[in-house]
């Protein structure tokens, strides 16, 4: 797809991993502790290979005083970019309809 930018959107994991965490002195146990949640899954969604759910991201709105909607956008945004790299040829195939 043309409209993808080239560079993939940051990933909710990043943000809690590289200015989160950091900026608040919390390790990841303490973190999944308050957000009563496996170190485990934490672990993933930090190192980006477990996206973003809706409880998570309810969970994190509650803890850091966010909306869930900007960790679900976050998470919706690279989603949506990975999908179109994926699907990018195909997408080109089809014929969009004139309205």
């Amino acid at each position: 797809m043309n409209d993808l930018p080239n560079r993939r959107p940051t990933h909710p994991g990043a943000l809690l991993r590289e200015d989160i965490l950091p900026a608040l002195g919390l390790s990841v146990t303490e973190m999944a502790r308050r957000l009563r949640m496996s170190r485990q899954s934490l672990h993933r969604i930090l190192a980006e290979s477990q996206p973003m759910t809706p409880v998570t991201a309810l969970k994190l709105a509650r803890l850091l005083n966010t909306s869930p909607d900007l960790w679900l956008n976050m998470q919706r945004a690279v989603d949506l970019w990975e999908a179109g790299r994926q699907l990018g040829a195909e997408l080109s195939t089809i014929e969009p309809i004139a309205a």
